[in-house]
């Protein structure tokens, strides 16, 4: 059996960091709540904290505990009640007209890990949510918890994508995986990247979900193996049979009401639960947030996302609505990292990065910019960056 601290050091990924052994006694190791004195409970291994705790702990002091329960726990964390009912049925109704559309249109929506055309996923659901309903999707993004642990796992310039997924009565469990980056790497090149990459790939993506409808078991909430994210062959692990297995015989779900959101470590495994029910359209919002270090998932044409939501932006400021709530907004609608860029046009002059759109949207939004003086300015900040 391959101890931790060997496996930690490593530079490749071995046979010895595959053992099935190895893996049951990880996820046999115990939630403690003593150790997360902020959740308000332990279920079934997931750490469970409060709307009123997610909006009145100390920030700092909450995204640590949230960082270690992340990494060094059990790798999920539920919130409750920290999406109003009336925003996320507004959502809701913009992805069920989406959703419309895209039936009529014709052709079905593939699914990385379930059968295509079963149930109803719409891709990018981010931006065409921004440009269907500008106001719902600055509402929605605006959400302190979603900013709270989207910060403490990826830093203040985190990059959100999200792809809207309906379980229909019937539909099936997807199979048990891991996430991106390195969970959508084929079997036969996951060992060509080196253990640090395999460690570091968690590091790069935080993966949640909003609940739009309350889901109890019978509707099929996500499939989690607490602690799992913890093993570090489990990359190659997962392809294999024993594991898959063994995950059936393990795993947990749990269910959620509608505002509810789950987050959890993009190598813990995980897939979503078979709907046995007869009634239950589960919808989830699935976000999958990027590091700005990193690489999204989905192409997003953020520019048309800023001019869309950017009048939104300037109603919210006028209604009151709080400085970090805007910023919450604007971070999860443009682009919050400066590079790549054209540094013969678009110069670092006074500091060590030149501006980001999110810089360019916040100082439009200080200066109350018109719609049509942003525009200019987005214009000339994408032409600079051109290559």
């Amino acid at each position: 059996m391959a101890s931790s601290l060997t496996t930690a050091h490593r530079a490749w990924i071995e046979s010895a960091d595959c053992d099935l052994d190895d893996f049951r006694a990880l996820v046999a190791t115990p939630t403690d709540a003593a150790d997360y004195p902020l959740a308000s409970d332990v279920r079934l291994g997931a750490l469970v904290y409060s709307a009123e705790t997610m909006a009145t702990a100390d920030r700092h002091e909450l995204q640590t505990e949230l960082i270690r329960a992340l990494a060094d726990g059990p790798g999920v964390v539920v919130f409750e009640g920290v999406f109003d009912h009336s925003t996320v049925d507004r959502a809701s109704e913009a992805f069920t007209a989406l959703i419309a559309d895209q039936r009529a249109a014709g052709g079905a929506a593939g699914d990385h890990f379930g059968k295509a055309g079963v149930n109803d996923r719409v891709w990018n659901a981010a931006q065409k949510l921004a440009l269907h309903s500008p106001g719902v999707f600055a509402d929605y993004y605006a959400n302190d918890a979603l900013a709270i642990v989207c910060e403490a796992w990826l830093g203040p310039r985190y990059q959100v994508t999200s792809q809207v997924n309906v379980v229909n009565p019937g539909g099936a469990p997807q199979v048990p995986h891991r996430d991106y980056h390195l969970g959508f790497v084929d079997e036969d090149q996951l060992a060509a990247y080196p253990a640090h990459m395999h460690r570091m790939s968690p590091a790069l993506t935080l993966q949640g979900a909003v609940a739009h409808c309350d889901m109890p078991l019978e509707s099929g909430p996500t499939m989690l193996l607490p602690h799992s994210q913890k093993f570090l062959g489990g990359y190659i692990a997962f392809y294999r049979q024993e594991f898959v297995d063994f995950f059936a015989t393990v795993q947990v779900q749990v269910p959620l009401r509608k505002g509810d959101a789950v987050f959890f470590n993009p190598a813990l495994m995980h897939g979503a639960g078979a709907n046995t029910s007869t009634d239950i359209r589960r919808m989830a919002n699935l976000l999958q947030i990027s590091s700005p270090f990193g690489r999204a998932m989905e192409s997003m044409d953020r520019a048309a996302m800023v001019r869309a939501v950017y009048p939104a932006l300037l109603a919210m400021k006028a209604a009151g609505r709080t400085d970090r709530e805007l910023r919450n907004a604007v971070n999860a609608t443009a682009e919050g990292y400066a590079f790549p860029t054209n540094l013969d046009r678009d110069q670092p002059i006074g500091s060590l990065a030149p501006p980001s759109q999110v810089d360019t949207v916040l100082s439009a939004l200080a200066d109350d910019l018109t719609p049509a003086a942003l525009d200019d300015v987005i214009a000339q900040h994408i032409t600079r960056r051109i290559s």
